[in-house]
């Protein structure tokens, strides 16, 4: 099968900002573009493939016609494509929330639960996000809390600067700040519970809902450390500096800095995407050749083997 380039769904929100639109120039009728599906098989927001075979099709579509063997031998077992990568553009500050686990999406959702991480790509100086609580509280303490208007004197502030990563487990209280732009892996789900949203009324004048009994029966509230830093320490590769950001059971991600060439393999274990975050140059694998530029989106099937790439860019990478 051959490298598919694709296309994100692009949302809009009351808290979207135009960096997107104005800078990696995707399209939109929209006033802005918060959130770029950028690597997505979810009903709520398809990515689709530019170009080649498959052009305007949807990554779902491809799969269903390719067949389960292009996710690798990691991914066998999976009922659903296994994760969804993004990229948020928060001019204000998003609401705070909680995604739950596994077993009670599936259970209550029927669908995945949400693990996730953050790759801040830039933000406003002294821009901040919410992570887990500042003490330890009962679920009576929290639901109190979010009746009673006062949760933000619960939750943990903390400054984030380019470069953090952030994990973010089921059940972890958190919220994107406003001024922050960042690259989000996540499993594939859609399912959040919002708990505190600042009084914010929708486009129609409505004060956007909460999901209380949801979130008190997922979230985890012991303090949490709070370690912002990669995982793993730069390693040379090539004309490429490689850096482990972090992972769990449903994905592994890396940073890619190239400067020249660049070479990889992608084995039967897992399908690999690559997201260019900046720069330009092409990607080459037994015979085809991709262009790369900003915001490009790369699905690389399972067991493609050797590839290539060459130029000036910075990606994140992606295996299950």
């Amino acid at each position: 099968m051959e490298i598919l380039s694709l296309y994100p769904t692009l949302k809009e929100t009351i808290w979207g900002g135009r960096t997107l639109i104005d800078e990696y120039g995707f399209e939109t009728d929209n006033d802005n573009a918060a959130e770029a599906w950028l690597l997505s098989c979810h009903k709520d927001g398809p990515s689709f493939v530019i170009g080649g075979k498959y052009d305007g099709k949807t990554l779902s579509q491809v799969i269903e016609e390719e067949g389960k063997g292009v996710l690798g031998t990691n991914n066998k077992d999976i009922p659903d494509f296994p994760v969804l990568i993004k990229i948020i553009d928060a001019r204000d500050k998003l609401s705070v929330q909680v995604h739950p686990d596994d077993e009670y999406a599936r259970a209550v959702e029927n669908e995945n639960g949400k693990t996730e991480a953050w790759y801040v790509l830039s933000c406003d100086e002294g821009a901040s996000l919410i992570y887990g609580v500042n003490h330890d509280m009962t679920k009576d303490e929290f639901a109190s809390a979010i009746e009673n208007g006062t949760l933000l004197d619960d939750v943990n502030v903390v400054s984030v600067k380019p470069g953090d990563v952030v994990f973010i487990p089921s059940g972890m209280l958190h919220a994107i700040g406003e001024g922050i732009l960042l690259a989000e892996v996540q499993q594939s789900s859609n399912s959040t519970y919002r708990v505190f949203d600042y009084n914010r009324r929708d486009k129609n004048g409505n004060l956007r809902e909460l999901h209380i009994k949801k979130a008190v029966d997922v979230v985890d509230l012991g303090v949490t450390k709070v370690d912002f830093s990669a995982e793993g320490e730069a390693k040379k590769s090539g004309d490429a500096q490689k850096t482990y950001l972090t992972g769990c059971e449903y994905f592994k991600m890396t940073a890619v800095k190239v400067r020249g060439r660049y070479e990889d393999i992608c084995d039967e274990t897992s399908f690999v995407s690559l997201l260019v975050l900046d720069g330009s140059g092409t990607l080459t694998s037994d015979g085809q050749s991709v262009q790369l530029k900003k915001g490009s989106s790369i699905f690389i099937p399972a067991g493609k083997g050797k590839y290539t790439v060459s130029g000036e860019l910075e990606i994140l990478e992606t295996r299950t």
